[in-house]
């Protein structure tokens, strides 16, 4: 719950860069990749940070130049502000609960110029590869104004997201399609709606916000279902519901029953032809919508079952039911791709990567992943916390045990999470936001006993190879 009395003084003057220190890499500006800047900037870490576009925000940005944005005309969060906002860096206070697209991009805007540092993100540059050397430090090629450019760095940290490369249904569905058809990547409006008979296939929070503005503006909205989900309200007993919150360290049984309560008091869209959850509240990633339970109940969006094939202009149905269809938009999430990388030196296979606390590579020293995590609440103070530990293990503040424990605790800890939420590939990432920061905070305590107790002349480069 960040507050207004949490807004650190606004950074005025340059920071010093301490270049004894080793330089790293940051690729994107996004929501992850501005953190990364920041914590590193703070620090006085030598760094560079490519963004593709010309503009920073990311995924928030509405028709962001850079073209991988997936933000919509009526985008808001699913967090409160609150709970979304960087620890040292409140939403203003004229915000409503949940945040339009629009006010998180400003935000953004506001964390850059408050902090200083603007100057230090070189923008329109694509980064095209990322190399290891014999040496093990991280080679990296950028193209951009400069021309194609080839830098050598000891770390490099990828925050280029994963809501922007569309995963589509594979294989494809039987029967041929006469309209036309689209993923909820590349939705922006209602007018990509008007007067049409819609069919959306998912039932995340795009496709759930998809059907919602086609039952105002289509003519028929019609929702596919393979697997049922928990819908959850934005507001429970008068406050937004992420902030009756429990303790971190509390047991994860006793999480998980905070979200039964949810969606016990939310009330069960099974009850209007949604397909049933299979699986019991907090074992999936949250969904949640305002209109879209009410809408069901009044008929103006169908739920429908799987698809069993396509036929021209009508969908069937696996129960045996069809409906017109003049557009499809497939909401059927994204691939985890790192085009810079490698695939055989980076392949998340069904978009899983395990990773130590969903950032260090445990196989690849100084390759650090920013924000590549789905979590149970917002990622960026999960960005925060993770760029805070990057600065620290540069400037030696922090310690990393030895490769082998972070293998063996990476898959504990892997193993943990894929216990906690049913298979699937949306859950390859996904973590608990409260038990993760404080999991976290633990380690980053622990790893600066290692440091002092190390007492070690070596260069905190040597730390990282």
């Amino acid at each position: 719950m960040v507050k207004p009395r949490d807004l650190a003084p606004a950074v005025t003057s340059p920071v010093p860069v301490d270049t004894t220190l080793p330089r790293a890499c940051v690729i994107g500006a996004g929501s992850s990749g501005l953190a990364a800047a920041k914590a590193l900037y703070l620090a006085g870490v030598p760094f560079d940070c490519f963004e593709q576009g010309p503009v920073v925000g990311g995924n928030w940005v509405y028709e962001n130049p850079n073209g991988q944005s997936a933000c919509y005309e009526t985008l808001e969060i699913n967090t409160s502000c609150p709970r979304m906002a960087f620890s040292d860096f409140p939403m203003p206070e004229d915000y409503p609960d949940y945040a339009m697209h629009h006010q998180v991009r400003d935000y953004f805007e506001a964390y850059v110029d408050h902090f200083g540092f603007r100057d230090t993100i070189t923008f329109n540059t694509k980064v095209e590869a990322v190399t290891r050397s014999a040496t093990g430090t991280w080679i990296v090629r950028t193209s951009g104004p400069a021309g194609l450019v080839v830098r050598e760095y000891d770390a490099v940290l990828v925050a280029n997201g994963h809501h922007w490369d569309a995963r589509w249904p594979e294989p494809a569905y039987p029967g041929e399609f006469g309209g036309e058809q689209m993923h909820a990547h590349d939705y922006r409006s209602a007018d990509d709606l008007r007067g049409r008979h819609v069919v959306v296939v998912g039932m995340g929070n795009s496709a759930l916000d998809i059907s919602v503005e086609a039952a105002r503006v289509a003519r028929s909205s019609t929702i596919s279902v393979r697997r049922g989900q928990w819908v959850l309200q934005k507001h429970l007993l008068g406050r937004p519901s992420d902030q009756v919150g429990l303790p971190s360290w509390m047991p994860w049984w006793v999480i998980r029953a905070k979200f039964e309560l949810g969606a016990f008091l939310s009330g069960d869209v099974s009850k209007h032809g949604v397909p049933k959850p299979d699986h019991r509240p907090g074992q999936s990633h949250p969904v949640q919508s305002v209109r879209f339970r009410d809408l069901v109940k009044e008929g103006k969006i169908t739920p429908r079952p799987a698809i069993d094939r396509l036929d021209r202009r009508t969908v069937h149905f696996a129960d045996g039911t069809e409906s017109p269809a003049d557009l499809i938009v497939w909401a059927t999430g994204y691939r985890v791709t790192f085009p810079f990388l490698d695939r055989a030196l980076v392949d998340p296979q069904d978009n899983d990567l395990p990773l130590w606390k969903r950032m260090v590579h445990p196989d690849l020293p100084g390759l650090w992943f920013i924000g590549l995590a789905q979590p149970v609440g917002a990622v960026m103070p999960i960005a925060e916390a993770q760029s805070q530990w990057a600065a620290e293990i540069l400037t030696g503040r922090y310690a990393l045990p030895d490769q082998a424990e972070v293998r063996s605790r990476t898959r504990a800890d892997h193993q943990r999470n894929k216990r906690r939420f049913y298979e699937s590939e949306r859950h390859t990432m996904e973590v608990d936001f409260d038990r993760y920061l404080w999991d976290l905070g633990r380690e980053r305590k622990r790893g600066a006993r290692r440091a002092q107790e190390r007492r070690t002349a070596a260069p905190a480069a040597g730390a990282l190879r």
